[in-house]
């Protein structure tokens, strides 16, 4: 082949096999579909031999190129291993923390003023989106993820499994008809997660067979949007407790019936295992179980302890 090695090339291969598409490939390295096309089309003529078919149903390896693909993984692994291990030396003081907006907004961001007093001289950075970060690519010391904690090749640890609760709009209440129990919400507009299976699963929990209106009503897919819609006047929302805390704090909600339910989703602090050595890590980590102990302690400082259980 030549001292020279085509690394643009070989990575438009090696981007394309593991994510099954050009597309994909494309925007995961800020090219057009059709640049990665012509890399791979450079590098086959490169080495003489046809290393990937394309058919409607996205990219197939022939057996040249199954042989490469495995080498050039682990190869370019490694390279972004050591990129984010430098990177890591180059923030040593810089925290960086990946979580959804509603955990930011509702529980994360009020908290961290706590931290900064204790660990001044690190810097925090929050990074909210739905989207999930590639711990072993991205660079993000540590994930706040609500899942089944089952995250191959990164460490996870459980913080806290949180419920369901109704809220709405104080307004809203004070005009309608009485809420004594959980059939008595059918009775308002339900605003809906985006599966619109929360509601039914919840008037199920608590001895209610759900009707067609368990599952009328806008839908959201983010508890940050359902929170916002219940204050307007909208309706009644069924969201994590601890995403509804300032809101409760403050008034602009109130829970409509008080029957938490607990979701089967948990969250967890997700990080690479060479990361939980690193100091500031680990101080973030101990710090925010340190919070949620103090949250669950059932003193007068203490949230109502059936905001959420404690893994």
């Amino acid at each position: 082949m030549g001292a020279v090695l085509p690394l643009l090339a070989l990575r438009a291969f090696t981007e394309t096999t593991r994510l099954g598409s050009l597309k994909a490939a494309a925007e995961r390295m800020g090219v057009t579909p059709g640049a990665i096309s012509q890399q791979i089309r450079l590098l086959e003529d490169r080495v003489g031999v046809i290393l990937l078919t394309r058919s409607r149903y996205g990219v197939q390896l022939t057996e040249a190129g199954a042989s490469l693909y495995p080498g050039l993984s682990r190869g370019f692994g490694q390279i972004e291993s050591a990129l984010l291990d430098l990177e890591a030396l180059t923030r040593a003081k810089t925290l960086t923390i990946s979580t959804q907006p509603s955990f930011a907004s509702g529980w994360l961001v009020p908290r961290l003023v706590d931290f900064n007093t204790l660990h001044p001289e690190i810097d925090v950075r929050v990074q909210s989106t739905a989207e999930l970060v590639d711990l072993h690519r991205d660079p993000v010391d540590i994930a706040l993820r609500h899942g089944l904690g089952d995250y191959p090749g990164l460490e996870s640890i459980p913080l806290l499994a949180p419920v369901l609760l109704p809220v709405a709009s104080p307004g809203l209440l004070a005009g309608g008809p009485a809420l004594d129990e959980p059939q008595d919400c059918l009775r308002y507009p339900l605003l809906q997660d985006a599966d619109r299976a929360d509601w039914a699963l919840w008037l199920q929990a608590h001895g209610v067979e759900p009707d067609h209106r368990s599952r009328r009503g806008a839908s959201f897919d983010e508890d940050l949007l359902l929170l916002r819609a219940a204050a307007s006047g909208q309706g009644i929302a069924l969201v994590q407790a601890q995403h509804a805390e300032e809101d409760l704090r403050n008034g602009r909600l109130v829970v409509a019936v008080d029957r938490p339910w607990p979701s089967r989703f948990a969250y967890y602090v997700v990080t690479r295992q060479e990361n939980l050595s690193r100091p500031h890590v680990r101080a973030f980590i101990d710090w925010i179980q340190a919070q949620l102990e103090y949250d669950s302690d059932p003193q007068p400082h203490a949230q109502p302890s059936s905001l959420w259980v404690s893994s």
